[in-house]
């Protein structure tokens, strides 16, 4: 299995930068818009914990210590496509972190009811800004044109609109193994899928940057 920069840490060190017990309430946690999760607490033990891969993991780096609920914030874009004349108008979302991840792409979002409002410590913070957000949107959309080969591209034109706010996206973090090592994985709370290294990079580094201000649990 691929080894994770995780390997090194303690569950100690793990657990002094990460709230992974409970939402609590204080003066200086961000309140946040989040879309609203798809898979439960239950739901995601059992992802990590359910069928082959997971026993092998377990014998592998020991078992599952700890489960927290992570934010990561999101620029929404309305993006409008043209080439050879036809005109394709999509949703998508970039990582207001580092605009490193895939562009999350999302259906019309109008209802409130998709959306939740919560205060967390567990959230990563939007160093990336809208000017920033949208030529890194650009250059993927065209990227992923020219790859996939949506239409034949003739005159290839890419407008994006900065949706106003932030939309933050649940995930899982397993944290699993010894006292001594730490091995984690995430769950796009949303899609129901597992992430894999962009997203455990981005946590990583977010833990190592807030070791200085543990998380109270």
């Amino acid at each position: 299995m691929q080894s994770d920069t995780t390997d090194n840490w303690t569950l100690s060190e793990v657990l002094a930068n990460i709230n992974a017990t409970s939402q609590l309430s204080a003066p200086n946690m961000d309140r946040i818009r989040s879309l609203k999760p798809n898979v439960t607490r239950e739901e995601a033990i059992r992802h990590f914990s359910d069928g082959v891969v997971n026993g092998a993991a377990q014998l592998m780096r020991g078992p599952i210590r700890s489960l927290a609920e992570l934010y990561i914030p999101y620029r929404l874009f309305r993006v409008k496509i043209s080439s050879a004349g036809r005109v394709q108008n999509q949703s998508f979302a970039m990582d207001a972190v580092r605009g490193v991840l895939d562009l999350y792409r999302l259906p019309a979002l109008t209802e409130e009811d998709q959306f939740l409002t919560l205060q967390t410590r567990n959230v990563l913070p939007a160093d990336l800004d809208v000017t920033q957000a949208e030529e890194r949107l650009i250059a993927k959309v065209r990227r992923m044109i020219y790859t996939r080969g949506f239409f034949r591209v003739r005159d290839l034109k890419i407008e994006a609109v900065a949706v106003p706010g932030e939309i933050c996206v649940p995930y899982w973090v397993c944290f699993r193994g010894t006292d001594e090592r730490i091995h984690l994985a995430v769950l796009d709370a949303v899609r129901r899928r597992p992430e894999g290294a962009k997203v455990r990079r981005l946590v990583e580094e977010w833990l190592r940057s807030d070791a200085r201000e543990p998380i109270p649990s």
